[in-house]
């Protein structure tokens, strides 16, 4: 599966996600901005003027030639469009769910945006949470997750044996996964409960990838391995970087959440351009064994992967 779609598939695409962002006093300037981002890198459109298309309701998007897929996507990019509206509303998670209604997608995250309007954002941090509590096993490191999955306490075992990737060799994966730590001052996986083998493989991808451990480059960093798998487990993923760095709606673990992160200067574009090098992407890289190509120089990997250059910011 990818974000890319046939050439006729996208302007109704667009029609429909304009229409679904069009509440109220119509589309804020962020969403456009994250919108045009997606137009213009990963379906190659920058041609197309957002403030003129004709949209696309409910009941026409129906008619559009998606399989069931395509019509999957369209509802998860609409969703991520709904979290960059600040404030949210009512009237914007009612608009999402009509076009995922026509569509026939029943998103047990619909119900999660929702409860964060009418409840409140713990309540729809837990709802969130446990959804993503069910995949976690898929997105962790495959040969520490059995014994690393969750930590209670910490683990120094496992702090351990990941530094001594310190004896491989400069500018190999392991050695400058090391560095990351070392460069941003970051706890190493094991030393603190809240760093359990989940953040092995999500930092191995932060130096595979190339994106900081800012917001933004969280936000593109989880948008790259959207864009290379539409798995359910990465789109939770996905959906859930955007919860906590882009719409303020979960708190994860000590990590602050945080709002309007794509209304930064740059912050959209670099989002686009992570979808549309994860889907030039040849893996899902959240199902790779990290430790198992450590020893590998980092440009091999992404060689090996088709991990292309990032051409704009890092984050």
């Amino acid at each position: 599966m990818s974000l890319m779609l046939d050439p006729s598939l996208v302007e109704p695409f667009v029609a429909g996600l304009v229409g679904g962002i069009d509440v109220e006093t119509g589309p804020t300037e962020e969403q456009l901005r994250v919108l045009g981002a997606i137009v213009s890198h990963v379906w190659n459109r920058p041609d197309i003027d957002l403030g003129s298309v004709a949209t696309l309701e409910p009941d026409q998007m129906v008619h559009a030639e998606m399989d069931r897929h395509q019509r999957r996507l369209f509802c998860e990019l609409l969703i991520s469009l709904e979290l960059c509206r600040h404030p949210q509303s009512e009237a914007q998670v009612a608009r999402v769910e009509s076009y995922a209604a026509a569509l026939g997608i029943d998103e047990q995250v619909l119900g999660a945006v929702r409860t964060s309007i009418e409840v409140g954002a713990a309540e729809a941090t837990e709802d969130l949470e446990r959804f993503y509590g069910e995949v976690l096993p898929e997105l962790s490191e495959p040969r520490l997750r059995d014994d690393y999955l969750r930590l209670e306490a910490p683990d120094h075992a496992l702090a351990e044996r990941l530094g001594a990737l310190r004896d491989l060799p400069p500018g190999t994966l392991g050695c400058e996964y090391l560095e990351f730590y070392r460069r941003y001052d970051l706890v190493l996986p094991g030393d603190d409960p809240h760093f359990p083998a989940h953040y092995v493989g999500h930092d191995m991808n932060h130096v595979i990838t190339g994106y900081l451990p800012t917001a933004p480059g969280e936000i593109a960093r989880s948008g790259f391995l959207f864009g290379a798998s539409q798995s359910p487990s990465v789109w939770l993923q996905f959906l859930m970087t955007l919860a906590v760095h882009e719409s303020g709606t979960v708190t994860h673990g000590d990590i602050e959440a945080k709002v309007g992160t794509l209304d930064r200067p740059g912050a959209a574009e670099l989002l686009g351009e992570g979808l549309a090098r994860g889907s030039q992407c040849t893996v899902d890289l959240t199902k790779v064994d990290h430790l198992a190509i450590a020893h590998l120089p980092v440009d091999e990997v992404r060689q090996m992967f088709n991990v292309v250059p990032l051409v704009g910011a890092a984050g």
